[in-house]
């Protein structure tokens, strides 16, 4: 994964987002997924934005099936925010830089 990108795993789930002292985007992706790999740069642009101030991360839900049922993900992309390790918001579907970062800002 490329920059400032968190790779998730089931394994490292928990510690990243329940543990973290910061907001955290979670994109729940798909390598299969044409919406998920539009969806990339962005997330890539908001991990750059957001350095030191929130974590970024990407977790396949192919390889992650433990973290993609406890939160229901039935569509991808998905993206969830978490602040201490609670959702705070969640979008379906491809999303604007826009409307991630204003939902960062309202948690910062």
């Amino acid at each position: 994964m490329a920059g400032n990108v968190i790779e998730l795993n089931d394994a490292a789930f928990d510690e990243t987002v329940h543990n973290s002292d910061m907001p955290v985007l979670v994109d729940f992706w798909a390598p299969w997924c044409g919406p998920c790999k539009m969806m990339a740069p962005i997330i890539e642009d908001v991990a750059n934005a957001y350095l030191d101030r929130a974590k970024v991360c990407k977790l396949n839900t192919d390889d992650a099936r433990d973290s993609a049922m406890e939160f229901s993900i039935n569509a991808i992309p998905t993206l969830i925010l978490f602040k201490d390790g609670q959702v705070q918001k969640k979008w379906v579907g491809l999303t604007s830089k826009k409307d991630i970062s204003a939902a960062i800002d309202e948690l910062l």
